[in-house]
């Protein structure tokens, strides 16, 4: 066999190789799932130590999907190896929190909206009463307790920062900023009460904890600009806490991953930038 020929079999050998693993589905992810007095479904990532553990909230959209799809769990893994227990519920009109006859997901918000519901209020009020379980039985320190997630998952975490004290720091991945960007609410019935759930609306109660936000500089799906603009009025919010020539703890990353997409980098990157912020 000539060199030629046999470098070009094992390239195609290895390029077999690569395409056969990327077609075998990842893993699920280790996660407990745990049922509360209150008929709360909640997962849980990371060995509970038998002690209050540093506690991170990961939101994105069901149980199952988080389960199923490792992109949305990446930092509770990473966080798990240095003693962080992750918990996670179902998004409103997500799981089991989805009604019959409701439209589903995003769909859901809006018509929760065109109803009169603010969903975003009985989500936070869900999500609190999970931290307090959490508190009591000794699962999460109640001093370290942060709060994080991807798109929706990200709306959703600085949704239950502002409404919660207890969580210190924020970091949202491609996050919605405001509902008004997304297709789903362009026929909205109650276009105000979409305005009013905003994220720059709650700017005030997050100003000086630090948030990190990471945005694509082309994402039209959730909208750069408005990400953008949110963590402009963070800053200039959190620039009143600090003290003259002290930097305000907001990060804003504008990567060029194409459209609306996270990549594994961007759950490092928040990992890494979380660990710092939660000594």
């Amino acid at each position: 066999m000539r060199l030629s020929h046999l470098v070009l079999t094992l390239l195609g050998a290895a390029s077999a190789a690569l395409a056969a693993q990327a077609a075998t589905p990842a893993p699920a992810v280790a996660m407990t799932l745990l049922r509360l007095p209150n008929g709360e479904r909640i997962g849980l990532i990371g060995e509970h130590p038998g002690q209050p553990a540093p506690t991170l909230f990961v939101l994105q959209g069901t149980l199952d999907v988080a389960r199923a799809e490792p992109i949305y769990t990446e930092i509770a893994r990473l966080l798990a190896k240095h003693g962080y227990m992750s918990v996670l519920l179902d998004a409103p009109g997500h799981g089991e929190d989805h009604r019959p006859n409701e439209p589903t997901e995003l769909n859901s918000w809006r018509e929760r909206l065109d109803h009169g519901e603010d969903f975003v209020a009985s989500f936070t009020a869900r999500a609190r009463a999970v931290l307090d379980y959490l508190v009591k039985e000794r699962y999460a320190d109640p001093s370290r307790v942060a709060a994080c997630g991807t798109s929706r998952g990200g709306f959703l975490a600085f949704q239950l920062a502002a409404a919660e004290p207890r969580i210190r720091c924020i970091g949202g991945i491609s996050p919605v900023t405001d509902l008004r960007a997304l297709r789903e609410f362009d026929h909205a019935q109650r276009p105000a009460a979409a305005d009013a759930l905003a994220l720059i609306r709650v700017v005030p109660q997050l100003a000086g904890r630090p948030a990190w936000i990471s945005i694509g500089n082309n994402d039209h799906r959730v909208s750069t600009e408005a990400a953008i603009a949110f963590s402009r009025a963070l800053v200039h919010a959190g620039a009143t806490k600090v003290k003259d020539g002290d930097p305000v703890p907001v990060e804003l990353i504008v990567n060029t991953s194409p459209g609306h997409r996270s990549s594994f980098h961007d759950h490092e990157l928040l990992a890494e930038w979380m660990l710092e912020h939660m000594k």
